[in-house]
């Protein structure tokens, strides 16, 4: 994932934490704040009790590439997904299906076409 295309800094995160709006599932909790910018920015966080630096980078790499492949269709927004206890233990196909699905719950995900849903 581009720079870009990253929440990094400090200011940036309480910024979303503190003015945006979140959602939840069982899985992941979104926080999101509109911007007006050309693209959308994401920051991850998994915290300790998912696991050790290998288990939670792995979590991270598949969250990771759930969103480049979800990007066409996600707002331009900035938005922080952090990750729940339980998903170090779920396939790729079951953390795109929740992330998904709480994308969808804040309004982020602007469904493109069919195909998507069949994938």
């Amino acid at each position: 994932m581009k720079k870009t295309y990253r929440v990094k800094s400090d200011k940036d995160f309480q910024a979303i934490f503190d003015k945006g709006n979140n959602t939840a599932n069982r899985k992941f909790v979104v926080y999101h704040l509109e911007k007006n910018q050309k693209h959308y920015r994401v920051g991850l966080s998994v915290g300790k009790k998912i696991g050790n630096a290998v288990t939670r980078n792995a979590v991270k790499r598949k969250i990771r590439h759930v969103l480049m492949e979800l990007g066409p269709y996600l707002k331009a927004e900035d938005f922080v997904v952090i990750a729940r206890k339980g998903v170090e233990e779920l396939d790729y196909q079951e953390v795109k299906k929740n992330l998904l699905h709480v994308l969808k719950l804040a309004k982020l995900y602007q469904e493109g076409s069919d195909s998507e849903k069949k994938s």
